[in-house]
């Protein structure tokens, strides 16, 4: 192979997880993704027991071995069931290479297979690289913002530890997938779609795993600002659909509903 071609990339077999041995390997990706305690860790029962109650794993394999997942739940409010995604993972050898995206595509043809039409899950909103791959790659739209939803965040990412930082709270986004909107479904079809023009805009730092390590005070502010001024764009009737990922001033984008 010349040295300007480049190795082909690995083929990936995204199907249910359904044996103790791969449930075991989806609780060793999260431990290695993740940084986890051993507290935190969705175990291999509730994989086991969500599966049984109507929920499920799907994995992205490459030559047998198990390199990402996303765990759905069977969600319920009054008569309507929906899907609630738990937790995704992709070893950190696969990430950036679309494993991600084709588990959540995944994920929405079968939750359509199964008559679902909505899937939510939660998000930090500091987090440049998962706004932009929720927003704009698979066309979510957030209407709530969750104060502190898990507690004091009991760890930090591999990548921060022993930035000082202790006590973040842990807010959170949810985003809403509506599986059966013109802008999924154009994403669906990697066809573009235009939001229009944002009416109001909430910057975040470029790179706030870099400010959490620099200046822990600074990054805990952040967090707080982004807070109260997400709080209040939703609170006025916006909602959000997009985001900006200038490098120097990253966005999230508010629209009218």
């Amino acid at each position: 192979m010349s040295s300007n071609q480049q190795a082909p990339r690995a083929v990936v077999d995204i199907r249910e997880v359904s044996t103790i041995d791969e449930f075991d390997a989806c609780i060793r990706l999260q431990r290695e993704v993740f940084g986890l305690p051993d507290l935190e860790i969705s175990p291999r029962r509730h994989l086991i027991v969500s599966h049984c109650a109507g929920g499920w794993t799907l994995g992205a394999f490459v030559e047998g071995q198990l390199v990402g997942f996303v765990h759905h739940l069977a969600a319920v409010k009054g008569d309507y069931i929906f899907g609630y995604s738990h937790m995704m993972a992709v070893a950190a050898e696969y990430q950036n290479k679309g494993v991600g995206a084709q588990l959540k595509w995944a994920q929405r043809t079968r939750a359509l297979g199964e008559g679902r039409d909505f899937i939510k899950w939660t998000f930090e909103p500091m987090r440049a690289r998962n706004a932009h791959f929720n927003l704009n790659r698979l066309g979510v739209v957030i209407r709530e913002y969750a104060v502190n939803f898990y507690g004091t965040d009991y760890s930090l990412n591999p990548a921060e530890k022993g930035s000082g930082v202790s006590g973040m709270d842990s807010d959170r986004l949810f985003a809403s997938w509506e599986l059966r909107s013109p802008r999924v479904e154009a994403f669906a079809q990697r066809m573009e779609y235009d939001p229009g023009a944002a009416e109001r805009a909430i910057e975040i730092p470029a790179d706030f795993s870099a400010l959490l390590k620099s200046d822990p005070q600074a990054a805990k502010r952040e967090v707080l600002r982004v807070r109260e001024e997400f709080v209040q764009a939703l609170a006025d009737g916006y909602v959000c659909r997009a985001f900006d990922r200038n490098p120097e001033g990253p966005r999230y984008l508010f629209y009218s509903e």
